[in-house]
């Protein structure tokens, strides 16, 4: 028998969730197909599973650090197993609480692969392994997954981001090729569990998105915690053997136990049936105007499968707008530099807004100010025992328009710094509230202060 809905999200990840709770919400029955768990790439492969072994990483590190805080302690090693079933727990009661969730807003989730066979005037109809299940509207959520290069292919040793979280026992050297957000999450993951690490990335810096500044902190971190950074060198080979990977960089030859293949994520359209419902592409992600609907009425996307940052905090808000525009609202779009991005590595990185040299580009040169508060004028960063700065850029006499900061702890402070962004608030007008003492929010009214005219515990 069909199954007739309001809306038939197509993918359970973050966009497609959110769009299913949120309409939901809003009165609207709705079909959840997804071809394997809901929560998607970030609760299972990504976002979560990474930063819970990223967390056991950094308790390893605290231990090896002890001593310089007077706590006698020693490191008897990283036992894997643990570290995969403490990860494991996490995800597994997070999507306990998922499926709760969806099963509590009354969304059907129809487990399948789903794919889209007809577009009628009043009706778009998925079939799922033979199964029809037709809406009135049509979200695409399908997401996206890791993108392999021209120049590698998987095999035992040479894995994707996937296939790390995989890994059964701690390499003695490992490579990591690709030198964005996370192939630097990958360095400074297996770093911190005990293996030698080389972060390969062919542009001349490091996470290229970033303030130039923000790169050269994070590599000589990198370097300082005994990853070896090469930077501006192309992969020229990776040869797979039987108990060893060679890597050919700029001449020179790494051996390594397993190469990562980070070098981006590419969207999930194939076979979906797109081409034949009429669904425009462009460079393989959904083609989509400011309102995330396609050129096809009745059919939207969301999330990585439109092209921008791949973040399920985007996707979230995708899902929840495209909602809304289904029930008859009309959300006003999220700017996609209003959207708060954070590098879970030691040194973390977080950033929203324009840089530096995207804000004088935008707006010129002579219109834009900005300021660096150092972290070591910040105590509770001292006690902490990081370094780093707020890098805060405004227009001249008008708001605060990108933060940019990289220390410990700094992917908790965003927050903030979005809300400086997102409203529009001048510095004049943040300058006022002042923070907590000690506290690492300190640092962004530090910068704030600065813009204003009158720093506080910084040079003039």
């Amino acid at each position: 028998m069909d199954l007739v809905r309001d809306v038939v999200v197509l993918g359970g990840g973050s966009g497609g969730y959110a769009t299913a709770l949120r309409a939901t919400q809003l009165g609207l029955s709705v079909a959840l197909v997804e071809a394997d768990k809901v929560g998607g790439t970030c609760l299972h492969r990504g976002c979560i599973p990474t930063k819970a072994m990223l967390h056991s990483g950094e308790v390893a590190d605290a231990v090896r650090a002890a001593a310089g805080v007077g706590v006698l302690a020693r490191l008897d090693g990283v036992d894997l197993t643990g570290v995969r079933a403490y990860r494991d727990g996490v995800v597994n009661r997070l999507h306990r609480g998922l499926a709760g969730l969806l099963r509590g807003r009354n969304v059907d989730v129809v487990t399948g692969r789903g794919r889209v066979a007809e577009v009628t005037a009043s009706t778009v109809v998925v079939e799922v392994d033979g199964r029809r299940v037709i809406g009135r509207h049509l979200v695409l959520a399908t997401g996206s997954r890791p993108r392999w290069p021209s120049w590698a292919a998987p095999g035992p040793r040479v894995l994707d981001s996937d296939g790390a979280l995989a890994l059964e026992a701690i390499p003695a050297r490992l490579a990591v090729l690709g030198g964005g957000v996370i192939g630097v999450e990958m360095a400074s993951l297996w770093r911190s569990l005990g293996a030698e690490v080389v972060l390969v990335e062919a542009a001349d810096r490091l996470v290229a998105a970033e303030e130039p500044a923000v790169s050269a902190a994070l590599a000589k971190a990198l370097r300082a915690r005994g990853i070896t950074v090469v930077t501006g060198a192309p992969v020229a080979a990776v040869t797979e053997s039987e108990d060893a990977v060679e890597i050919e960089v700029d001449g020179e030859r790494h051996t390594v136990d397993v190469a990562i293949v980070a070098v981006g994520r590419e969207p999930v359209t194939a076979d979906l049936g797109l081409e034949a419902a009429g669904v425009r592409t462009e460079g393989g992600f959904i083609a989509v105007d400011e309102r995330l609907h396609t050129n096809v009425p009745r059919v939207w996307a969301v999330g990585d499968l439109v092209t921008g940052y791949a973040l399920a905090h985007r996707a979230f808000g995708h899902g929840i707008a495209v909602a809304e525009r289904i029930s008859g609202a009309d959300p006003v779009p999220v700017p996609e530099h209003h959207i708060p991005r954070v590098t879970y590595s030691d040194p973390e990185i977080a950033s929203v807004g324009l840089t530096t040299a995207a804000a004088q580009a935008l707006h010129g040169a002579e219109n834009v100010t900005a300021t660096t508060y150092p972290l070591g004028g910040n105590g509770r960063s001292q006690i902490l025992g990081t370094t780093g700065f707020v890098h805060m850029v405004r227009l001249n006499d008008g708001p605060v328009i990108g933060v940019h900061a990289i220390g410990a702890r700094m992917g908790e402070q965003i927050g903030q710094a979005q809300l400086l962004v997102g409203w529009e608030a001048h510095p004049e007008d943040a300058a006022p509230h002042l923070a907590a003492h000690p506290t690492q929010n300190e640092a962004l009214g530090e910068a704030a202060l600065a813009l204003a005219g009158k720093p506080l515990h910084a040079h003039s």
